[in-house]
Parts: structure tokens; sequence; C-alpha cells
């Protein structure tokens, strides 16, 4: 795999030795056990598979360079490059401004924008309107392009899939910029909408059956169809696609639950599935995958608590908490600053979109066993930040 170059300031030396280790042990990435660092009183299990992912390494490698070979001139990132403080903040520091926010509202108007700037796309890629929008003003958006090839990858997926007649159904929250990008290259090629879990599923098999009047739809899907969606025909041929960083078990169980809708209403036999229900498989991306994996395979490991570290606006990252939270009791930071000392933490609940503060945290046994991971975005410098802050506050080192 192609390697990047990626700032210093978000490697660690420490990390990187232990994945070049577990990599060479275990080429065929069979073993999903978590790696073992001993620190005194403090027993860190590091997750097999974490933080930064080819997307994100691809995207920060273009940012900086394209920083470095123009300086003097005014670069703008059409929104988060990704969903990371430290990163975004280290852009910000060196000059690039952010066009828009998280959800699409503007920050500073396009009106200001000139083909003498340069934009970057982000890793999540961009609608193909805003892609219009650029090039009409003469931007070149080609060149600082970083949308994620896995995401793009899923774009070709919905291609293909339109060209054989089939409709598409989009596993993804509506209001992220990956989701609202997929959609817009989906919606172009075929009839789309988006599901954003299963009870949205569970909702749309019951239009496709004809439970449910199909005037409702139109109301319970409000802003997540096409353009001209007819519920009484656009979905009696289709395929399921995702955005790439969803929960892998959730993506399936959707897929599935509408699979045995079109199986039991179609009456099919298996031989004909595909005349209404496309076999798409998985379309997440690899490092979701393994990363959803080795968090799976780490919760099998006696312990104490769960850290996980990232951008609060990361789904990626919020998956790994929700799949820790079933076991543990799990903390959603962002980096080592939000460990106040040996008692107190500050956490992120996603479930409430609020930060809050917990005391106690560790539990006050001999040795505390701490389970560690991090999303695709979050730089191992930052993990091991705060590893070192945990074993500083409890008194002790880790074992190099």
């Amino acid at each position: 795999m192609k390697k990047f170059e990626v700032p210093n300031i978000y490697r660690s030396s420490f990390l990187t030795a232990i994945k070049e280790q577990r990599k060479a042990s275990d080429k065929l990435k069979k073993d999903f056990t978590p790696t073992s660092i001993h620190a005194g009183t403090v027993q860190f299990y590091l997750a097999r598979h974490f933080g930064f992912c080819y997307g994100v390494e691809n995207a920060i490698e273009i940012a900086f360079k394209t920083i470095d070979e123009n300086p003097g001139k005014r670069i703008f990132l059409l929104s988060e490059m990704i969903h990371n403080p430290q990163v975004n903040a280290t852009l910000v520091e060196k000059g690039v401004q952010f066009l828009q926010d998280t959800y699409g509202n503007p920050i500073i108007s396009l009106e200001e924008v000139n083909h003498e700037d340069i934009v970057i796309i982000p890793a999540f890629g961009t609608t193909l309107a805003m892609e219009k929008t650029l090039q009409d003003k003469g931007i070149r958006t080609e060149k600082y392009n970083t949308t994620c090839p896995f995401v793009e990858k899923v774009w070709n997926r919905s291609e293909q899939l339109a060209a054989k007649g089939y409709s598409l159904v989009i596993h993804g929250k509506p209001k992220h910029e990956e989701t609202r990008a997929t959609f817009s290259h989906a919606s172009a090629k075929a009839p789309s909408v988006i599901v954003n879990h299963l009870n949205d599923a569970i909702k749309l098999g019951s239009y496709i059956t004809g439970k449910l009047a199909p005037e409702g739809f139109y109301e319970d899907f409000k802003g997540n169809y096409s353009e001209g969606f007819n519920i009484t025909s656009d979905l009696k041929r289709f395929g399921v696609v995702n955005q790439t960083t969803q929960l892998a078990s959730d993506t399936q169980e959707i897929a599935e639950y509408l699979k045995t809708i079109m199986i039991e209403h179609y009456e099919l036999l298996p031989d004909a599935v595909g005349d209404h229900f496309a076999d798409t498989r998985d379309t997440l991306c690899y490092a979701t995958n393994d990363n959803q994996t080795a968090v799976i395979q780490m919760l099998e490991t006696e312990a104490d608590l769960a850290i996980v570290i990232g951008g609060y606006n990361s789904s990626n990252t919020t998956h790994l908490v929700e799949l820790c939270e079933k076991k543990l009791p799990t903390y959603f930071i962002n980096g080592p600053e939000n460990i106040t000392s040996k008692d107190v933490i500050r956490h992120y609940n996603y479930h409430q979109a609020t930060e809050k503060i917990s005391s106690s945290f560790l539990p006050q046994t001999h040795q505390v066993r701490i389970l560690i991971t991090s999303g695709a975005s979050c730089p191992d410098a930052t993990v091991e930040a705060v590893m070192q802050k945990i074993a500083s506050v409890t008194g002790n080192q880790i074992d190099w």
C-alpha cells in the first residue's frame, strides 16, 4: 500500500513500531487481538487496528503539499477536510479558510472566491452541484480533490447499479458530508433514497409492500429522496450502498431486511432474487471494517473501561464508541486535554450531542485495565499523548 507524506506532528514512533511489528507477524490480518502495554498500575489494551486510514493520509498529504507549493495564494477548504480537531486546527494555523461548516452552511460566501484561489475538496467528497459551481468560477477542483478512493468506489458502484436499471437505497446519515455527496452522485444516475437506520428501512419496506399509503412516503422521507422519485414504481428493483463509515452490522441488517421484504413481496425463488434486489455486498471501506472488527475482538478482553479518541463529529469514531459502550463504561474524548486528573475526565455524549464531566472515572483498584482505540481520522500522536497523560496522572510510566 502507498506510503504517504504525513507531518511528523501526527506520528508516534512508539505506536508506529507496534503497528509494524503486528503487521510483520500477521501479514494476512487474521489476528485481531489487542496489544497489551504495561504502565505500572495501568494496563492498556490497544486495538489491533486504529488511527489514520488510507483516505485520511491521502487527504493530509494533498492538503499540506498544496500549502507548501502555493505560498501567498488564498487556500480554502470546502468544509472540514476530515473530522479531526487537531488536523483542522493546524490547517487553519497555516492560513487555510473553511467555506462551509460540517452541515454545508456557508461560513464564507462563494461570491468572495475567484478563479485565482485554491479550493480543496475534503475527503468526504462533494456534490455535483458544488463541483459545477466551483468549475464555473474557473476553479480547478480536480488538482486539489482529496476525496477518499473508497468513497469514490461507492459512487462507481452506484453508477454500475444504475446502468443495470436498479434504483438505489443509501444507508447513511442524511446530514453527513459523505452521504450528501454520495446521494448527489447516485441520484444523478438513478432514483435514490436515504435510510438512516433500521427503523427507516422497516418503514420503507411498508411502502414497498403497500402496507402504508404511498403519499405518506414523501413526508416520512422528506429531503432524503431524489427529485421525481416515485414510491410506487422506483423500488421494484434496487440495491443498497452506504456511507463508508457506518457500522457494518447495521448496513448488513438493513440490506438483509430489505432483501427479505423483496423475496416475500414478489415470492422470489433463489435464482430470481437479482431481478428485484442487487447483491451489492458491503461498500464499507477496509479501515472501517478493520477498526470495528478490532474493537469487537478487543471487547473480549477483561477490562474496567474503554477510551475512544477522535473528533466528536466523526461518524466512524462514534460507531466505535457505540460498540464499546454496549459492554463497558466508555469515554469518548478528542485528546489528552480532556483528562484533568486521575479522577476527572471531560468526554462527549453523542446521544445528547453534549460534553460532560465525569469524576472517579478510573476505578480505585490496584491494577486498572483500559481498552484504547481511535477513529480513522485521529493522529497516532494524539493516541500516544492520551496514554501518556493517563500514565502521568496515575503516577506511572509506560514500559517502552
